[in-house]
């Protein structure tokens, strides 16, 4: 299997300097700052590209669980959202919000939960978040 990677630079003091970010592909770059991971200046992040590759990760992992059971999504729509708050002196992830809205025939609302927890426990990136409580607000469209 492949391994997938991604750089970053930063360049100065902590709230002063800046860096960018840029996957392998360039398929995803940015620069970040202290202002743009942790107020709300221009700029991407980490958290950002976390929650990318979470709602990312979740989309695919449930619709392979709803195409195996027999349905076909047509819509999977998933943002996540990552918090990241003080800390004991410093910062943490400290919770990751996935909503949905998903358009699938033929699927009872209990289903179609069923299915949206297992991929929210069981997608690879979930998998790698375990120490971050992660919960889901699902709607079936």
């Amino acid at each position: 299997m492949p391994v997938r990677s991604a750089e970053a630079s930063w360049k100065g003091t902590s709230k002063n300097g800046q860096g960018w970010l840029r996957t392998e592909t360039g398929a995803l770059q940015g620069t970040y700052s202290f202002g743009s991971r942790f107020q709300s200046e221009k700029g991407t992040n980490p958290e950002e590209l976390i929650a990318a590759a979470h709602a990312g990760c979740f989309s695919m992992a449930l619709s392979l669980m709803l195409t195996e059971a027999g349905y076909e999504p047509e819509a999977i729509d998933t943002r996540a959202g990552v918090s990241i708050e003080p800390q004991d002196g410093g910062f943490a992830i400290t919770r990751i919000v996935l909503t949905l809205k998903a358009k699938v025939p033929g699927i009872d609302e209990a289903t179609f939960m069923s299915h949206a927890n297992n991929a929210k426990e069981g997608c690879p990136v979930s998998q790698a978040l375990k120490a971050v409580p992660v919960e889901l607000n699902a709607q079936l469209v």
